[in-house]
């Protein structure tokens, strides 16, 4: 009698449990109205049909919640549950991931791809370590430099002020050492650091640089692929337990297909971008294959203030093995 009212007791309370909706509170830099704040939108509605509304995404697009390490910050804390992070914010929670800011490594979607594959394990323990999971991780687009004056050599680049991400003071420095100016800023005091002329550089994707209009100042864009940007969708572990274990499978498979469907149009989206912007006055600028190595040699000369110091040893060997062509 007594095990009877102790199950039916357990009973309720997982009726109680289960039954409750769960709110999932994600933040993204995506702007509203862009391609990727409505993946994330079309991202929630099949997650609430697929757990017949038990499954909720609350979506906080636009830096409003503060920059990726503060997103990082909210979800240690409980304040936010999930996050649309670059490999930036995935980097403050495990360091694997600086292997994907290498300058010039990646030249090609298949470069992008085996070191992803390479590094996947060593990426989703760090994360399961740190209390997260991540759902998807995937290419968003190449990354080029915009700035203000014309850029064609590393000594020109010396001459700007360029943004970098506040908090990232290993980068900061390594770019101070090497000659550069960079000047730490949050994500979201790039444009109004633009319009001041505390900045006259971004390295940043083409649909960005449409998006949030920065290239109306820095309208020079340096056409050399400085590197990749990359994105995952992360949420702390206990709020993915809390979701029962039947949705988990069908959840990720909602995440992975809408990110591919979406990662399919970037390189069409990179084209119409950049062909929008030079209807506005956007300089794309060549350079001959001297120039090029000039590049190159430049980031032969800083690898050892990446190597160790801010991308761990191992890391950086692999996606150099895996990149460099013969």
């Amino acid at each position: 009698m007594y095990m009877r009212k102790y199950i039916s007791i357990l009973l309720i309370f997982s009726s109680l449990l289960y039954g409750r909706k769960i709110i999932v509170k994600m933040a993204t830099l995506a702007p509203k109205g862009t391609e990727w704040h409505g993946m994330l939108i079309e991202m929630g509605q099949e997650w609430k049909k697929i757990t017949k509304g038990k499954v909720q995404l609350k979506i906080y697009p636009g830096g409003i919640i503060g920059d990726e390490r503060d997103m990082v910050r909210k979800m240690r804390i409980g304040q936010i549950h999930a996050a649309g992070i670059t490999a930036e914010g995935l980097s403050e929670i495990t360091p694997e991931f600086g292997g994907y800011f290498v300058p010039l490594a990646y030249q090609s979607s298949d470069d992008v791809k085996s070191v992803t594959k390479a590094l996947m394990p060593k990426f989703n323990e760090g994360l399961k370590k740190s209390g997260f999971k991540m759902l998807h991780l995937g290419e968003v687009g190449w990354v080029y430099w915009f700035s203000k004056d014309i850029i064609k050599e590393p000594n020109d680049l010396r001459k700007m002020k360029f943004f970098t991400w506040a908090g990232d003071f290993k980068w900061e420095q390594a770019w101070k050492k090497a000659g550069f100016n960079p000047v730490a800023l949050a994500s979201t005091d790039i444009i109004s650091s633009l319009q001041t002329g505390l900045i006259n550089t971004i390295p940043t994707m083409p649909i960005y640089a449409l998006a949030q209009q920065s290239f109306g100042i820095a309208n020079q864009m340096l056409n050399l692929k400085w590197g990749v940007l990359m994105a995952g969708i992360v949420v702390d572990l206990d709020t993915w337990n809390r979701i029962p274990l039947k949705y988990h499978k069908d959840l990720i498979k909602v995440v992975n297909d809408i990110q591919n469907k979406y990662g399919s149009l970037n390189s069409d989206s990179e084209k119409k971008a950049i062909s929008a912007m030079k209807n506005y006055g956007l300089n794309v600028i060549e350079i001959n294959d001297k120039q090029k190595s000039m590049w190159f040699s430049e980031v032969d000369k800083i690898e050892p203030l990446l190597r160790g110091p801010i991308i761990p040893e191992d890391i950086y060997d692999t996606v150099i093995k895996l990149t460099k062509k013969q």
